[in-house]
């Protein structure tokens, strides 16, 4: 087993959502800097895609912008390209191919648009974060790669500036370079040159006009699939400065999405940008600006008015680009001509200068729960126990206690959002439990001996205490997610990603609230205590019947209790950069098996019938933990 666990370990660097803009929002800036168009350029956009959408009108809208839409849309319009680029797919060809062909795009759209509406109503922080959550696994279902298409690489981010003095030219320049790390900035401008050049070719008369159709609807493609990371580009946690392990990039990428992060663009004008699920009107105002100007350019070279790039020498496919954003980690050679360097500047420089990389002067970091860690954990916890070993023994008292435990686990918590609960860990500890309030038998007299003559004299025990989250049934990612991650990475990211968020059946999800988080966790952790391990066994009064008579006898015992908590309660979690605290509260029910009974006095007795004996009650423990470095960055 604990090989097994082990290898769940090595999932320490699980993929995870960072996306910039969920789909709504990239839908509202898509839709915003189409309606902005001036109305020449408006018009011809609509012309552009009433052309693009030849043989495609029953899945592609008959507008850009289908202003009526909602639950379960019946076609999809071009300002939801950009959501689906690159979160639920990998290139443009992919994107399109999902567009045109598949079922499942469109319940995508519709997990969306019910996204839209639950934050749109949501009243508090808590709220959101539950629909978030609530969203996320949904497009899971219906989207099996969504968590990982993305976690591979940063392409969704901007590359940290290096130096203070960095210029726009130096900045970008190291974006687009044959080799960068695939960002946000180089993967627009690649897609963007592709769409003007798709556009460009689009003008020529020596096309057919299905070839026109099929090139035009190939470049809205690609510049769809640019303005993805265009917009991007306007998220706070993806200005921050991407650097650091994956969980502190989660981390760091959620926290500044919501606090907010003051910036200056590279035309030196100073802002406040949000991030993901937070968009405030004026983060899509500016967004939708730079769209604009990124949408004009290519309606303006399909219709002959922007300038030539023939200078380009780029290859013009007639179908969309195929670039793969997941399994390319590096820009490919691009040559940027000075046509296109010129064509790019009004676009690149209205965006957010991104923060520094490590070191002097870097923007603080934070964590999201994800990754291994070594930890320690105390607990004060009360029990009411029915009963006690012996036969006769059914009285109801109180048996007070106290843990200290240390832990090795994983965190994965953060995998989507703090809602969620994926941690494993192992416990390895010791208890010591006061004597039960209730005695022998009812004689009052008894109780002038104290705790002499509890029924539960005060003990103590080893335990061990396992937490893991399960798929289907309590287990089974013990068993499979080990084997599963031997020959197929991304569906044990899956399998981890539903179990650690409520499971195939989401009966045991968590809620966040304003007081903290809750959780029916029942099946997910257990906890064994040995008492009267590895020591000599635990000694107990029993009462039994001589001759018909009550008596009583001393009896050495060792019993095996199992624990199962059934509710938690975390009302607070504070962390740094890799290390994080939190209490948490735990109902829980559980019995305790008595083994082999011997008596000890008077010599010569017959050892008397036990019983196991059954409990609830409530713990609560201090939860700390030190999480590894990563220096992958």
């Amino acid at each position: 087993m604990i090989k097994k666990i082990f290898l769940l370990l090595l999932l320490a660097n699980l993929s995870y959502c960072g996306f910039a803009w969920i789909y709504p929002e990239h839908r509202d800036i898509a839709a915003l800097a189409i309606k902005n168009l001036d109305p020449v350029r408006r018009a011809e956009i609509e012309r552009l895609w009433s052309l693009a959408r030849k043989g495609q009108e029953l899945r592609l809208c008959p507008s850009t912008i289908d202003t009526g839409q909602s639950r379960k849309p019946s076609c999809l319009d071009y300002a939801a390209f950009p959501g689906i680029a690159g979160d639920h797919s990998t290139s443009s060809a992919d994107m399109l191919n999902n567009i045109l062909n598949t079922e499942w795009i469109m319940r995508v759209a519709d997990v969306a648009a019910e996204l839209k509406i639950g934050i749109a109503n949501a009243k508090n922080r808590s709220e959101r974060l539950n629909k978030l959550r609530d969203s996320d696994l949904k497009l899971l279902r219906v989207d099996p790669e969504y968590v990982t298409r993305a976690g591979s690489n940063n392409v969704h981010f901007m590359l940290a500036r290096p130096d203070v003095n960095t210029t726009a030219k130096q900045y970008f320049y190291a974006c687009f370079k044959q080799g960068a790390e695939l960002n946000a900035a180089g993967t627009y401008a690649w897609y963007h040159l592709s769409a003007l050049l798709k556009a460009e070719k689009f003008a020529s008369d020596s096309l057919s006009a299905g070839q026109k159709s099929e090139l035009i609807l190939s470049a809205l493609a690609d510049e769809a699939f640019a303005i993805h990371f265009l917009e991007d580009m306007f998220a706070s946690g993806h200005v921050a400065g991407t650097w650091g392990n994956s969980a502190q990039r989660k981390g760091t990428h959620d926290y500044y999405d919501e606090k907010g992060l003051e910036v200056s663009n590279w035309n030196g004008e100073k802002m406040i940008l949000t991030g993901d699920a937070f968009i405030l009107p004026l983060d899509l105002d500016r967004a939708a600006a730079d769209i604009q100007l990124s949408l004009t350019q290519v309606v303006d070279a399909a219709f002959r008015k922007g300038p030539a790039l023939i200078a380009a020498k780029e290859e013009v496919t007639m179908g969309p680009d195929t670039l793969n954003v997941s399994k390319n980690n590096f820009m490919p050679i691009h040559k940027i001509d000075t046509v296109y360097g010129r064509l790019l500047n009004p676009i690149l420089m209205p965006t957010p200068v991104p923060g520094l990389a490590s070191g002097l002067g870097e923007l603080p970091r934070f964590r999201s729960e994800i990754g291994p860690y070594i930890g320690l954990t105390a607990a004060a916890r009360g029990n009411v126990v029915f009963g006690g070993f012996g036969y006769y023994q059914e009285m109801t008292g109180v048996v007070p206690g106290l843990e200290m435990a240390v832990r090795i686990g994983l965190g994965l918590e953060g995998v989507l959002n703090e809602a969620g609960d994926g941690q494993i860990f192992l416990d390895i500890g010791w208890r010591q439990d006061g004597a039960s309030s209730m005695k022998l038998s009812a004689d009052p007299d008894l109780k002038q001996f104290g705790a002499i003559y509890s029924a539960i004299p005060a003990r103590d025990a080893f335990y061990a205490r396992l937490r893991m989250p399960f798929y289907i049934i309590p287990g089974d990612v013990l068993i499979v997610a080990p084997i599963l991650y031997l020959f197929n990475r991304a569906a044990a990211t899956r399998m981890l990603t539903k179990a650690g968020n409520g499971g195939l059946i989401p009966w045991q999800i968590g809620f966040v609230t304003s007081i903290g988080r809750f959780q029916f966790i029942l099946g997910r952790e257990v906890a064994v205590y040995l008492y009267g391990w590895p020591k000599n066994a635990d000694r107990y009064i029993l009462p039994v019947e001589i001759n018909g008579m009550p008596d009583q006898v001393l009896v050495s015992l060792r019993t095996t209790q199992l624990e199962f908590p059934i509710l938690e309660y975390r009302p607070f979690h504070t962390f740094s950069s890799n290390q994080t605290a939190s209490l948490v509260v735990q109902v829980f029910g559980g019995f305790d098996i008595p083994g082999k009974c011997q008596v000890v006095w008077p010599e010569g007795f017959s050892a008397p019938k036990t019983t196991t004996t059954w409990t609830i009650g409530l713990r609560i423990a201090f939860d700390w933990r030190y999480y590894f470095s990563n220096k992958k960055s």
